[in-house]
């Protein structure tokens, strides 16, 4: 039996990249004829101009500017040309049928292409860049310009989506342009952008706001742009893993502090010196956001954890001697919480073959541990305790401590 063929569909030409657009413009440039419209844009009026920032050089690939003052920066304003203008202007650049702005949808993995090719490192790029990406991509310039640490054009775009209520965009990460300054540890552009009022409290695809991100990155300068900037900041915010940022901040030097364990214990001899910084960069997070008021009495939603339990979990002795060195009025309350039954106690009696186990231990214990805490097994920490002659060694201690706080229990009872 034969079967009919079917009609062959027609082919779907897709819409070039901006890539192919950039490599005919240069093409075109080096022709003996190049068109007059590779550096000119449209202004309202219908005048050709060329949209350069005023006072400002061409940006060069992971170039920043630093200045104290931004208003004192003069920038020509970005004009929106109409719908006609941009029609002719397309015509002019690239054979390409133009479509409306409506038509237009973020191709985020050009943009991303863009970004990590250095496609956006000149003025003539730009205006390719401006010319084929009126619609909605537009938006995403600013992310660009953040991202790359180009903060008198990101100031520059930020002013014009200000206008047009588009400052809080999302990228298809949900980052806008603040979150991604913020990833980026751009203090600079960070402080500008909430100057011109960037949403603070907003967060990414994982509830992150700006706060839990440079918590999480350890970027303390960043921190200090949010935490003094005047503005309402929620400290205990929680994103969808239930963690605040004091909670990521801790998480994060856990990490980096085990990744130095690893490099001085393996066969090279010093760990590596961006770790050792990394630690203190985040360090100084976390006493930025206990200074500002964050709780360490906050705890993680999935397991109850407070802080000092996530220290004490993963070994952290640095940064367990830094929270009992805290002031507070109710330390061996913080000390004894329990996070599903188990005090941090507990889980130091649990950390078999830790080279920080017995000095844990001992911390805990003279801080106000209560060794007789029993956790929903029954057990004390001493019943967590490895066999052999180290788990021996420190049953004692607890024993000790036990019936010390016995036999001083007993005395304030005498007294009353």
């Amino acid at each position: 039996m034969h079967f009919q063929k079917s009609q062959k569909e027609k082919a779907c030409y897709p819409l070039p990249t901006v890539k192919k657009l950039l490599e005919q413009k240069r093409k075109r440039e080096t022709s003996s004829a190049p068109p007059s419209c590779s550096t000119a844009s449209y202004t309202a009026g219908g005048a050709a101009s060329v949209p350069v920032l005023a006072s400002v050089q061409s940006p060069t690939a992971g170039a920043s500017a630093s200045y104290t003052d931004m208003g004192a920066v003069r920038y020509d304003r970005w004009e929106v040309p109409s719908i006609h203008q941009a029609h002719s202007s397309l015509q002019q650049c690239s054979p390409f049928t133009f479509m409306s702005s409506s038509s237009i949808t973020p191709n985020f993995t050009q943009t991303g292409q863009m970004l990590a090719t250095g496609y956006i490192n000149g003025s003539a790029d730009y205006h390719i860049i401006r010319c084929f990406t009126r619609g909605v991509l537009k938006v995403f310039i600013l992310h660009i310009y953040t991202a790359k640490g180009l903060r008198e054009y990101a100031f520059a775009a930020a002013e014009k989506l200000r206008e047009l209520g588009k400052l809080d965009s999302k990228e298809h990460k949900g980052k806008t342009a603040l979150l991604v300054a913020v990833t980026a540890s751009q203090p600079d552009i960070v402080q500008d952008l909430l100057s011109l009022g960037a949403d603070i409290s907003i967060c990414d695809v994982n509830g992150q706001t700006a706060l839990h991100l440079a918590a999480t990155y350890g970027f303390p300068r960043v921190m200090q742009v949010i935490l003094f900037a005047g503005l309402r900041v929620d400290l205990e915010a929680r994103n969808f893993e239930g963690l605040t940022p004091l909670h990521c901040a801790v998480i994060s030097h856990c990490a980096t502090m085990k990744a130095i364990n690893a490099s001085s214990s393996s066969s090279t001899w010093l760990a590596d010196g961006s770790l050792q910084t990394q630690a203190e960069d985040k360090l100084m997070c976390l006493r930025l956001l206990i200074n500002a008021g964050a709780s360490v009495l906050s705890q993680e939603i999935k397991s109850n954890k407070t802080v000092l339990h996530l220290a004490v979990k993963e070994g952290n002795i640095q940064l367990v001697r830094f929270l009992l060195s805290l002031q507070l009025s109710n330390m061996q309350a913080f000390i004894n919480m329990k996070a599903h039954g188990h005090t941090a106690l507990h889980m130091a009696a649990g950390l078999h073959g830790s080279p920080f186990q017995e000095e844990l231990i001992r911390l805990l214990l003279s801080r106000g541990a209560d060794p007789s805490i029993r956790n929903l097994e029954n057990d004390q920490p001493a019943h967590l305790l490895q066999s052999g002659d180290t788990g021996e060694k420190l049953k004692l201690i607890l024993k000790k401590k036990s019936a010390s706080s016995r036999r001083r229990f007993t005395s304030l009872q005498d007294q009353e």
